[in-house]
């Protein structure tokens, strides 16, 4: 969450509009999960890395849910094509998905911490951009970035949670999607054989069943349950 004075700032500038609280979000919350489960997801660390049809799903889902600090990465603008199952609006068109997602999670609850990279992950940055995040979701559309992004994470990382996701194409049947524990450290989502190059198309509601299996691992791991 942002810090006191940070929340002392966005209820003076919002009282006029009767935006909640902090201690009223916040109450809510609790009374949905519990304030022990609440202040661990409060107090979670999580990066999402590319903000498509996948990414912006996580990072809504997420900030529904109150975790406290979020870090949205990715280089793109919202076009018109993205419209079909990203969480973008008509008014975001142009905008750098992050700022545009930024925009739209602070509508949702202005008092989390959310910092955003407006860059491309690339061999260089890869090395240093999640020093602070405990747990990294990867929400990349083709399997040549997903596999260059798992195997940089885990060179340079010793420590820290990656949640990667494989396959979402198509519109098989939403019971085929799971959560699978590789080990420790690493979590795949997806049914794990109907990716972009089997050659059938994205729809908002199939990768949205993956996009919350992996919100869901991120809030299972903050409130201290490991297995998929």
């Amino acid at each position: 969450m942002k810090d006191s004075e940070d929340k002392d700032k966005i209820q003076k500038n919002n009282s006029l509009n009767e935006i909640p609280t902090y201690n009223e979000i916040y109450a809510s919350l609790c009374k949905r999960h519990t304030k022990a489960v609440q202040d661990r997801i409060s107090s979670g660390r999580v990066a999402v890395v590319g903000l498509g049809g996948l990414g912006s799903v996580i990072a809504t889902a997420l900030a529904r849910a109150g975790v406290g600090h979020l870090h949205l990465i990715d280089f793109d603008r919202v076009d018109l094509s993205n419209l079909n199952r990203q969480q973008y609006r008509l008014c975001d068109i142009g905008k750098y998905k992050t700022e545009a997602l930024l925009e739209i999670l602070e509508e949702i609850n202005p008092y989390l911490d959310i910092k955003i990279d407006s860059i491309k992950i690339d061999k260089c940055n890869i090395k240093y951009i999640f020093e602070n995040d405990n747990i990294v979701c990867e929400a990349f559309d083709d399997a040549v970035s997903k596999a260059l992004f798992v195997d940089g994470f885990f060179t340079y990382y010793k420590s820290g949670v990656l949640i990667s996701s494989s396959g979402m194409a198509g519109l098989g049947s939403g019971n085929d999607i799971i959560t699978r524990k590789i080990n420790d450290r690493f979590y795949i989502c997806g049914d794990g054989k109907n990716g972009l190059e089997s050659g059938q198309q994205l729809f908002a509601p199939h990768v949205g069943i993956c996009a919350c299996h992996q919100a869901n691992m991120v809030l299972r791991l903050l409130t201290g349950m490991t297995g998929a």
